[in-house]
């Protein structure tokens, strides 16, 4: 039976289901972090150490801005609201990405929120907000050229937003869409990938569990061969 640390998910669908429900994208972002908030407190049921949650992409500014201003407006308020919960809960949140072109408020309550949160141990939720993995990657051979230190494998990924963290075990992306949009390219090397047809606010528990099933009954082998 496979061991699970880390589960990342690319949550694609809220602006289609708004859409679908005769609403606006701004909908579904909201009914988004409903799901959202079941699936970590599911994690911590079922003792998933590490939930890494793709928030917002370098691309994603390319949307229209009314659209970016009301997903940064939703998780101003949610960390508002949130933290003395999630706090208590003992989860630890940890946001990966740039904090290039995000604004002072934001980047105070992410701030706040990394130090409130930094010793709790029940779970911890990686939120990749302004993030881009080949730009992640790049400035980590950045780093590496400007700290003169050799080009290998270890220095890369202690120079990673993810540094310390495990390779997710798991990568599960909502939406009916096949793609990785840029997402943790170095650390999937070996991730299970799982993608699902249902939009994100519709994703549910039922889903998520049956996808670790599935999980467990893979016979992960790392490129080796299993002796007959």
């Amino acid at each position: 039976m496979n061991p699970i640390k880390h589960v990342a998910i690319i949550m694609d669908g809220n602006g289609r289901w708004g859409l679908k429900k005769r609403n606006n994208r701004n909908y579904g972002h909201t009914q988004g972090l409903k799901t959202l908030e079941k699936i970590v407190n599911h994690s911590i049921e079922k003792k998933i150490q590490y939930l890494t949650l793709f928030v917002f992409s370098t691309e994603n500014w390319k949307r229209p801005n009314s659209e970016i201003n009301f997903l940064f407006f939703l998780l101003n308020k949610f960390l508002k609201k949130k933290i003395k919960y999630l706090h208590n809960k003992h989860i630890k949140l940890k946001f990966i990405g740039s904090r290039k072109k995000l604004n002072s408020s934001i980047i105070s309550n992410i701030s706040n929120a990394e130090k409130l949160t930094k010793k709790n141990n029940q779970i911890q939720v990686n939120i990749a907000l302004n993030y881009g993995s080949r730009d992640e990657i790049l400035e980590s051979f950045k780093k590496i050229k400007k700290n003169g230190l050799n080009l290998t494998k270890s220095n890369l990924e202690n120079n990673l937003y993810t540094k310390k963290i495990p390779d997710p075990d798991i990568l599960i992306r909502t939406g009916n869409t096949h793609r990785l949009s840029n997402f943790m390219l170095w650390q999937i090397a070996y991730t299970e990938i799982f993608f699902v047809e249902k939009l994100w606010p519709d994703f549910n528990i039922r889903d998520f569990d049956k996808i670790i099933n599935n999980f467990k009954k893979i016979n992960r082998r790392f490129g080796a061969i299993n002796e007959e």
